[in-house]
C-alpha cells in the first residue's frame, strides 16, 4: 500500500460512516447525502500528515479506523500534542468557522482509514440549517468544558492520576471485574498528550502500577481491580459524573 491510497467506496457506506458521527446524527437523508458528494475513502500510513495549522481548509477528514494526532508547533519547533482521536471523530471541520483554515496540524499516529470530505458542502449545510449549526456550536461548547476540566486536572492530579484517568478512557463504560486493554499508540506519544516528559510517564506509571495493581506488559494494560483504579484516579476530580461512579463515563480529562 502507498503511503496514501485513495479508493471509491459506495456512497450508502459514506452515509452510514457520517450518521455515526454525533454531529450528524440527527441530520436528515437529504443533508446527509449533501455532505456526502465528492467524499474519497483514504487508507494512510503512520506519519502521514493530513493538513497543516493555518493551511487553506479545503476538505475536512471523518476517522474510520486507526489515530490520528492533532497538534500545534511551538516557537522553538516542539510539537503541543492537543488531542489524539480515533473512530467517528472528525477533524478539521471547524475551519468552516474560521476563515477557512485550519487551526491545528494533524498527522496519523497509527495506520489510518479516513474519508475525506469537501468543505464547501459543509459550509453550504450550516449556513442553511440552523438545527445543523446549533449542533455545532453545542459540540464547541463541550469540547471548551473538558479542556477547561483538563486545565483542573494539570493542576490537582498528579503525574499517576493522569495516567489512570487516561487508561480509563480506553474502558468501555460498564465493564466489570479483570480488564485488558491495548495502548493505540507509543508511550511516548502517551506521555506527551498528558503533559509529562517520557522519563516522568516512566516514573509515574511505575508508581501507578503500585498503588492500583496494574500490569503493564508492552502494549498490553492488564487491570485486576477497575474500581482501585477508578477510585486512585479520581480521587481529586471536581466533575459531576467522576470515573468512580462506573456506570458513567467521567466528563473530565478521561473523556
Amino acid at each position: 500500500m502507498k503511503d496514501s491510497d485513495a479508493q471509491i467506496i459506495s456512497k450508502d457506506m459514506v452515509e452510514t460512516h457520517l450518521r455515526s458521527v454525533p454531529l450528524f446524527s440527527a441530520c436528515s437523508a437529504d443533508v446527509i447525502k449533501n455532505l456526502a458528494q465528492g467524499a474519497v475513502f483514504q487508507s494512510h500510513k503512520k506519519g502521514k500528515v493530513l493538513f497543516i495549522h493555518e493551511e487553506q481548509a479545503s476538505r475536512y477528514y471523518l476517522i474510520c479506523s486507526g489515530w490520528v494526532k492533532i497538534f500545534r508547533e511551538t516557537l522553538d519547533g516542539t510539537q503541543a500534542v492537543i488531542d489524539i482521536l480515533s473512530a467517528r471523530h472528525l477533524v478539521g471541520d471547524r475551519a468552516v468557522l474560521l476563515d477557512d483554515k485550519y487551526p491545528y496540524s494533524v498527522e496519523v499516529v497509527e495506520n489510518a482509514d479516513v474519508i475525506s470530505l469537501p468543505s464547501h458542502e459543509l459550509k453550504t449545510e450550516l449556513e442553511r440549517n440552523p438545527q445543523l449549526a446549533q449542533a455545532m456550536m453545542k459540540l464547541m461548547a463541550q469540547e471548551h468544558k473538558q479542556q477547561v476540566s483538563e486545565i483542573e486536572h494539570l493542576s490537582i492530579q498528579n503525574a499517576p492520576q493522569r495516567i489512570g484517568c487516561f487508561l480509563l478512557r480506553l474502558t468501555t463504560q460498564g465493564q466489570k471485574g479483570r480488564v485488558k486493554i491495548h495502548l493505540p499508540y507509543d508511550k511516548t506519544l502517551i506521555a506527551s498528550r498528558l503533559g509529562m516528559q517520557p522519563e516522568t510517564f516512566s516514573r509515574a506509571l511505575k508508581k501507578l502500577k503500585k498503588e492500583t495493581g496494574i500490569e503493564v506488559k508492552g502494549a498490553t494494560v492488564l487491570i485486576e481491580d477497575l474500581q482501585r483504579l477508578s477510585d486512585f484516579s479520581c480521587a481529586m476530580c471536581s466533575s459531576n459524573y467522576p470515573c468512580k461512579d462506573l456506570t458513567k463515563k467521567c466528563s473530565g480529562a478521561c473523556q
